[in-house]
């Protein structure tokens, strides 16, 4: 796949994907960690001379956070120390026109990606290929370079429809991405402990059956409604309160697949040993062996408690790869942040290389100065996907471009290896 060095940028146009999706209140950006991410490629792109225009998308249709760029676009600027021009516009003649007059150094940031309705959905590249966005934005730009690892398990005209059409090229963040999730997974070292939390079950169902079955994990830990599925298999009752929340949810139906997994690998797959319930809004751990389960009846569990945690720390200790991916409770509440504090925390003091991962932990490990872990992944659902061995469309679509382009290029390449497992 091409690297940034791989090219010279000099008057070049380059169609910069990132993905700069972030948390939204009261109609305000509240976090910029998404766009320090990708600081580093923009300033080799701008000191290289080159003419950027930032695409992104924005929450979806009909979300409270589905929101213009305008404020993308001043934030990058007061990062960047220089302007980005909002334009309101992703293909039409307004766009088109600012695209065609930019100068060197100068970078524009599109509108909301997700505004077009070509954007929304899923198809081939093939026919991506074919949509207004990529049939009329092909002819203004000469690279197109992704930073977006975040969205690299989706197939959208944005984020594969140019590979054929243009030398597509991997940010420096899509890079460290790779390289520390290949790591990770590729490793020999042992013990490699995979944590799995928060409320994909589906998902992280999919990363616990392939990495078991494929020799990459020696032992699963689980927490989040992730845990509390575990938990159920293993046949625990849960309570009345709890098990209505996962009814509503839709998530019981998965208890059958994790009593599959449970069957085929059961001494890799640890569960919580206790839990904390929300009792009259204080926090009130409840042990499943001999606490008062009847309060699962009433309360809502919220966390694991704190005896397994040290159970995890124990076993986070002595680790050589560690993969986490998801929060251990409802972390945004003070009373219930312990869990997710307490294990990301061990994963910070803990030897291993490792990768935290998701949304929600990033939140965690940046809300509580939660410092050491080796790599924090600005991807979820695409970290999910990587570790559940499924293809990802745009690390694909680089790889096409790869054979398309690869007698083109201004410099001459290193060795290029495939970064990602089949």
């Amino acid at each position: 796949m091409f690297r940034l060095t791989d090219f010279t940028y000099e008057g070049k146009t380059v169609f910069l994907r990132a993905d700069l999706n972030s948390p939204v209140e009261n109609g305000r950006i509240t976090s910029d960690a998404r766009f320090r991410a990708v600081l580093p490629t923009i300033r080799h792109l701008l000191e290289d001379g080159a003419k950027v225009v930032v695409a992104t998308h924005q929450s979806r249709p009909y979300k409270g956070d589905y929101i213009t760029t305008e404020e993308h676009a001043e934030i990058l600027s007061r990062l960047l120390n220089q302007e980005v021009e909002y334009v309101e516009d992703i293909f039409g003649k307004n766009a088109r026109e600012r695209i065609g007059a930019l100068k060197p150094g100068e970078v524009i940031m599109l509108e909301n990606l997700r505004f077009s309705a070509e954007e929304v959905f899923y198809k081939p590249i093939e026919e991506c290929e074919k949509t207004f966005f990529v049939r009329k934005l092909t002819p203004l730009i000469d690279y197109v370079v992704n930073d977006a690892f975040a969205a690299a398990h989706r197939s959208q005209p944005s984020l594969v429809g140019f590979a054929r059409l243009k030398p597509m090229i991997m940010g420096e963040l899509l890079e460290a991405e790779v390289d520390a999730l290949s790591r990770a997974y590729e490793s020999d070292d042992r013990p490699r402990v995979y944590i799995l939390g928060g409320a994909k079950v589906d998902d992280s169902l999919r990363v616990a059956e392939n990495v078991l079955r494929n020799g990459k994990a020696d032992l699963i830990l689980t927490g989040g409604l992730v845990g509390q599925i575990f938990t159920l298999a293993k046949g625990f009752d849960l309570g009345d309160a709890n098990v209505g929340f996962l009814h509503r949810k839709g998530l019981l139906e998965l208890v059958d697949w994790a009593e599959r997994i449970l069957d085929e690998f059961y001494p890799y797959v640890r569960t919580p040993v206790d839990f904390a319930v929300d009792y009259h809004e204080e926090r009130l751990e409840v042990d499943l062996l001999g606490g008062d389960k009847r309060l699962f009846d009433e309360y809502p569990i919220l966390d694991i408690g704190s005896r397994t945690v040290e159970k995890y720390r124990e076993i986070l200790d002595s680790a050589k790869i560690i993969v986490a991916n998801g929060p251990m409770g409802v972390f945004e509440r003070e009373g219930f942040a312990h869990g997710t504090v307490g294990v990301f925390r061990a994963i910070g003091e803990s030897p291993a290389f490792s990768i935290v991962g998701g949304g929600h932990s990033i939140a965690s490990v940046y809300r509580y100065n939660i410092t050491g872990i080796s790599h924090v992944s600005t991807g979820g659902g695409a970290m999910l996907s990587f570790f559940a061995g499924e293809e990802l469309p745009v690390l694909k679509a680089l790889e096409i471009s790869y054979e398309r382009f690869r007698e083109g290029t201004d410099k001459p390449k290193t060795e290029l290896s495939l970064l990602f497992h089949q």
